[in-house]
């Protein structure tokens, strides 16, 4: 066995990426995986800290020097086992996590050396296992008679079907769009999340027991009580934070300005997974302009730029951001490849205003220069106007990418369902996920707002414990048995 000072003389291998500029023609992902041998050689910088404080930096608490330390020695089932015995979605969170603010940016080595791609690492070895041998089948318990219904197909609906499926109820998820998925598929671009990853995960589900139902729009249309009616026993909402944010500035509802969502999903899917109005218009993709203009600095924002870039290479891609650089909450590393894609980022910019041509479609952004002023609540700084800094952009799409609120439909349908006025879902304690009802569970973006997915991951699990014991005390009552 290598000892600690071995381990950390052993220089980074980071996998390879697409160049920029071939990049910008295709969807793929931008990081190429790790060969099984690099693999292996940049699992062995782990040093194996007890005290493992890359762990408590993660959400979901994964045992990385565990599973590291498999990894080091050629054991890839054992390590992607040990990543799924606290993870639903390894291969997700590998990919998208931003590593830098949890496990990596708590790594010892990082101290003095770049820490360990633990977050790459994840993913290779979960990608590896489920390509070579298929997803290790976790066993099922015995049917309890007993049905959830799971509204929301994405990574807290995803999460909280496998934990109650593995332990014998009946689970049904129902989800507004056509295929399972939520943020991971609609949301997420293909050159950060290979579709393949989510798909497998939903077959795996599938044979877990899992039912999907799309197209189902719970709230007016299906309200929560009629799962009750319908036999469930309890529910879950997973429904997220979809709702897109609005700038309420004149021109906002021009030709061609988008919400990111939508101009993510028709920029990135094929047309068969769309929602019946973009799949039956006369051009299922967004307008692809030669100036697209995205306004908003953050994750999403990015997944929006870089998805104009692909549209059309050869256009121009302006983010515009009223704050600086420093104040950008997304990942640094999205900001990076960004940048090597030709994105013109214009900090310290507010658009005003959108102007529109004689057919009604956007021609061009009218903005404001910032500078910051005294901290927010938050402690950032708070951009303010710069009087008679004023100017136009020419542009012929433009993206809103300020970020997600919730849906307020299921609190507004849901009798004694208690919700802030945000929408999020009131729940006593994310270690439970209990909302103001006894029947009715939530966890993830619907109760905490748009937030990351390790962290939809880590409440649902919690919900998904809390659900089970309910469930069996339920079902001793029901047929009489013993409860638990």
């Amino acid at each position: 066995m290598l000892t600690r000072r071995e381990r950390y003389e052993i220089d980074l291998v980071k996998p390879a990426k697409q160049d920029a500029q071939d990049r910008v023609h295709n969807f793929n992902e931008v990081y190429q995986a790790y060969v099984p041998e690099l693999a292996v050689q940049e699992a062995q910088r782990c040093l194996l800290c007890e005290h493992a404080p890359c762990q408590k930096a993660c959400p979901v608490a994964n045992d990385i020097p565990g599973a590291l330390f498999l990894l080091g020695n050629g054991d890839f089932q054992g390590a992607a086992e040990k990543f799924l015995e606290t993870s639903n979605m390894p291969d997700v969170c590998g990919r998208i996590c931003p590593q830098e603010k949890l496990c990596e940016g708590s790594c010892v080595v990082g101290a003095r050396k770049p820490p360990v791609t633990i977050g790459k690492l994840e993913a290779f070895v979960t990608d590896y296992v489920r390509r070579t041998y298929g997803y290790p089948i976790r066993e099922r318990a015995p049917l309890t008679g007993m049905k959830v219904a799971v509204v929301g197909a994405g990574p807290a609906g995803m999460a909280v079907a496998e934990e109650l499926a593995v332990r014998g109820h009946a689970v049904t998820v129902f989800d507004a769009w056509p295929s399972p998925g939520g943020l991971l598929l609609y949301g997420i671009p293909n050159f950060k999340l290979n579709k393949e990853v989510v798909f497998a995960k939903i077959s795996y589900l599938e044979e877990l027991g899992v039912q999907f139902v799309c197209n189902y729009h719970v709230g007016k249309d299906h309200p929560v009580e009629e799962f009750l009616k319908r036999g469930f026993d309890l529910i879950f909402l997973g429904h997220g934070a979809v709702k897109g944010g609005e700038m309420r500035i004149e021109g906002e509802h021009l030709k061609n300005v988008y919400q990111a969502t939508e101009y993510l999903v028709r920029g990135n899917l094929a047309p068969e997974l769309l929602p019946v109005q973009w799949r039956d218009s006369d051009d299922p993709r967004p307008h692809i302009g030669k100036v697209t203009v995205v306004i908003g600095g953050g994750d999403t924002g990015m997944d929006c730029v870089r998805t104009a870039r692909r549209l059309n290479p050869d256009g121009k891609v302006h983010c515009l951001y009223r704050r600086t650089e420093a104040e950008m909450l997304g990942r640094i590393e999205e900001r990076i490849h960004a940048k090597e894609e030709g994105v013109a980022f214009g900090y310290l910019t507010l658009p005003i205003r959108l102007l529109g041509d004689e057919n009604g479609a956007v021609r061009a952004a009218e903005c404001v220069r910032m500078q910051l002023g005294e901290p927010d609540a938050k402690g950032r700084r708070s951009p303010v106007p710069i009087e008679g800094s004023n100017f136009i952009l020419e542009c012929d799409t433009a993206v809103l990418a300020i970020g997600y609120n919730a849906e307020t439909e299921i609190p507004e349908t849901t009798e004694n369902l208690k919700a802030t006025k945000w929408g999020t879902i009131l729940v006593e304690s994310e270690q439970t996920g209990r909302s103001s009802r006894e029947d009715v569970y939530a966890a993830g973006d619907a109760v905490r707002g748009a937030d990351l997915v390790v962290t939809a991951l880590a409440a649902a699990r919690k919900a998904a414990l809390d659900m089970h014991t309910k469930l069996m005390t339920m079902r001793g009552k029901k047929f009489n048995v013993a409860g638990l």
